[in-house]
């Protein structure tokens, strides 16, 4: 544990500065300023000899939070990452994007703000980075197996880069012109830069994991030519299939899926030209969705220079304390302002989508009403109907499942009732030798557990190819957590 009195020596929950608004709204950087070690040494401090540790069961990865928050209070940084890289790849990356499930079950959160877990974590692995302290590990042996990984967003890559470091030869298929999945081109640069991803990819060639881009599978390669070529196949193709609001003016000019938005808009970011790019300058936008994908929108049309954004929810305002029905320690629904709600637009809740009107085949605006329940259902409320100002819609409503058509068609894996790869307890799907992670089998769900279900998958195709494994395997399919 770390100072036994640490967390009645300090109350305060401190993290890294925002930039100002007025600053980082003119660049695509992180929005964080350069982190205080003092500082970090001082919250990880704050950990606490709680005896049963409930920051492992928030996390599907199952991190060893107390022993590292240990280790960075005596400034240990060099074992800190020795154990935070045990159990997580690519802490860099959930240090920055995870919505940190364990502080949400740190016992310290009973009555005082929770401790600063996820600060703690991305400090000690761009600490790491700094020292040079991440270095390739090639395997000792090589097996003579080999797999293939179609997809590498968070759940391929770990699944990868495990699989490597086991001795099988590894082949990743993207079919971007970049290694990363929705790390690259879902998320905005004043999120996650994406050197962050370059560094990591290095890495893991070093090792001997070999990267295939642009090869879409299943059209470019059929699924069944990928399997007659390596001896197992993991799916991690994530669950890219948009839902869509299918209501009256829908096929209106200028009414965009948001993850269409955020690709172009990275692609411009890292030096493309992208044809008629879709952006948001000069417009007057409305984002439908209040999660984390409508506040990257909100993010990255205030950069581009909108005239206004608007966010609609259909549901209520969540509340900033825990709800009853949400007790510690559940990872709570609570009122959040991330970096975006800061820096422009307006969010309003209760609000119901009725129709989309429009001008000569373009959207000018969105007919929208209050909404209420009725029936067991929430439903628009008759007599509240008004007119939102819009040029540019983007729908940030999430995601059905993964895409269907070619697997279903040259394999026999099949797909559950919502839309997502059936999976055997075992990893594995119908089709002998595939096998199945992340959102793919999962549905839309947290990068922790893309890559707790990466590293799973591994563990199952090393056991498969060889006979047994020393993999580690944090999770089973389609387990939940107190996150879900």
């Amino acid at each position: 544990m770390a100072d036994p009195r640490g967390f009645l020596k300090v109350t305060e929950r401190q993290t890294a500065e925002r930039r100002p608004v007025s600053i980082r709204v003119r660049d695509w950087q992180e929005v964080y300023e350069p982190r205080d070690s003092a500082v970090v040494r001082q919250q990880a401090g704050r950990c606490m000899d709680c005896g049963i540790a409930f920051c492992h069961q928030g996390c599907p990865l199952g991190n060893l939070i107390p022993e590292w928050n240990d280790l960075t209070w005596r400034d240990q940084g060099q074992s800190a990452i020795e154990r935070l890289h045990a159990t997580n790849n690519f802490p860099e990356f959930t240090g920055r994007l995870c919505p940190a499930p364990c502080e949400s079950s740190c016992v310290l959160a009973i009555n005082q703000p929770a401790v600063t877990i996820k600060e703690i974590e991305v400090s000690i692995i761009d600490k790491a980075f700094e020292n040079n302290w991440v270095l390739p590990h090639a395997p000792e042996r090589l097996t003579g197996k080999t797999v293939a990984v179609v997809g590498s967003g968070p759940a391929g890559l770990a699944a990868a880069q495990q699989l490597t470091r086991a001795g099988h030869t590894v082949a990743v298929f993207e079919r971007d012109d970049r290694i990363g999945g929705l790390l690259r081109y879902g998320i905005p640069d004043f999120k996650m830069e994406k050197h962050h991803i370059d560094r990591r990819v290095a890495q893991m060639e070093a090792e001997g994991t070999r990267f295939r881009l642009g090869v879409n599978i299943g059209v470019d390669i059929t699924w069944s030519d990928l399997r007659s070529r390596f001896d197992a196949v993991l799916v991690a193709t994530g669950a890219p299939t948009p839902r869509d609001l299918k209501i009256a003016g829908r096929d209106l000019q200028g009414i965009h899926f948001a993850m269409h938005y955020l690709h172009q808009a990275n692609q411009v970011v890292a030096g493309d030209d992208v044809a008629n790019q879709l952006s948001a300058e000069g417009k007057h936008v409305v984002i439908l969705g209040g999660g984390d994908t409508g506040a990257d929108c909100l993010g990255t049309a205030t950069r581009q220079g909108a005239l206004s954004v608007t966010t609609l929810a259909i549901g209520n305002q969540p509340p900033s304390e825990r709800r009853d029905d949400q007790p510690w320690p559940t990872f709570a629904n609570l009122f959040e302002v991330a970096s975006a709600h800061e820096e422009f637009g307006e969010r309003q809740y209760l609000a119901s989508t009725v129709e989309f009107v429009g001008t000569d085949d373009s959207v000018t605006g969105l007919k929208v009403a209050e909404t209420e329940f009725k029936d067991g259902k929430r439903q628009a409320k008759p007599g509240t109907e008004r007119i939102i100002k819009a040029d540019l819609v983007l729908l940030a409503l999430g995601f059905t499942g993964a895409e269907q058509n070619t697997l279903a068609n040259q394999t026999s894996t099949e797909f559950d009732n919502q839309g997502n790869v059936a999976r055997s307890p075992k990893w594995q799907t119908a089709e002998d030798g595939f096998f199945v992670a992340g959102d793919a089998g999962r549905g839309q769900s947290l990068i922790v557990w893309a890559i707790a279900e990466g590293r799973s998958a591994a563990a199952a195709i090393d056991e498969y190819l060889e006979g047994v494994t020393q993999l580690p395997s944090p999770v089973k399919p389609n387990e939940k957590s107190f996150d879900l």
